[in-house]
């Protein structure tokens, strides 16, 4: 079969699927000099209907965008938001922040989207094994082990899924590339994963798929490290992980060891 200039073979030898994925991380992967106050990292896995992504998803984030700043080229930051930094220092005005803080709420809540996420407790990782592995690389096995079985319920498995993932380097976007590939080619729990292909993508192209992961990944890494403390960033997203009989645990969010 001929190739097409710009795809993969396994992108050319079959069709792409109805979905897409958005991933994110909140804390960092180093296992080195813990920080007490963030022993949590937190990978994120964002999947959409194409046709509610584009119809819905979007338009509602620029909507945002043009009433608060009268532009959209604001990117949306989790952390930046918190801090009220950068173009978020118009937060500092309480009734600003109120009403820009209702807005994201509701953006959020009505988000057609399922999440998946693995949480690793580097703690307990580097207290449990003595070589203990990087948790970035744990993490994403333990979310595409869940997103294929995602997608076999959803009958996509002979379709070409694509994972969005923000750049962050080119040895970085190089070494989880490799681990990527590693992963598809069958060391994982449920076997080769050829209708699955990552993309890198430049932080000024603005993805609104690529925000909204930020949005979610923070709020479910400060649930699994203080589980009884309110939470509404992530009261509102809990609803939209993968659940089974009512249940994430293990199956929209796995929490390890």
């Amino acid at each position: 079969m001929k190739t097409v200039i710009g795809l993969s073979a396994r992108e050319d030898a079959m069709s792409y699927g109805d979905f897409i994925v958005y991933i994110d991380e909140s804390g960092d992967h180093g296992m080195n000099n813990i920080n007490p106050e963030t022993p949590v990292f937190a990978l994120a896995f964002c999947i959409f209907p194409k046709d509610a992504y584009r119809l819905e998803v979007v338009p509602r984030a620029q909507e945002l965008k043009f009433e608060f700043w009268g532009h959209d080229c604001v990117i949306l930051h989790g952390h930046e938001i918190r801090k009220a930094r950068g173009d978020f220092n118009i937060l500092l005005n309480s009734d600003v922040r109120g009403r820009f803080m209702d807005h994201m709420n509701s953006f959020m809540d009505a988000l057609p989207v399922t999440i998946i996420a693995a949480a690793i407790d580097k703690v307990k990782h580097k207290a449990k094994y003595a070589f203990p592995r990087n948790p970035y690389e744990i993490a994403l096995a333990f979310c595409m082990e869940r997103l294929q079985f995602w997608l076999k319920e959803h009958g996509q498995l002979d379709l070409v899924t694509h994972l969005i993932v923000e750049k962050r380097g080119k040895p970085e976007d190089d070494a989880l590339e490799l681990e990527f590939r590693r992963i598809v080619d069958g060391a994982n729990k449920t076997g080769k994963m050829p209708n699955l292909e990552i993309r890198f993508m430049d932080k000024k192209h603005n993805s609104t798929g690529l925000q909204v992961a930020d949005l979610v990944a923070y709020p479910i890494a400060r649930h699994v490290i203080k589980p009884d403390q309110p939470n509404r960033a992530y009261d509102l997203i809990e609803g939209k992980i993968r659940s089974r009989g009512g249940s994430i645990h293990g199956y929209g969010l796995k929490v390890f060891p």
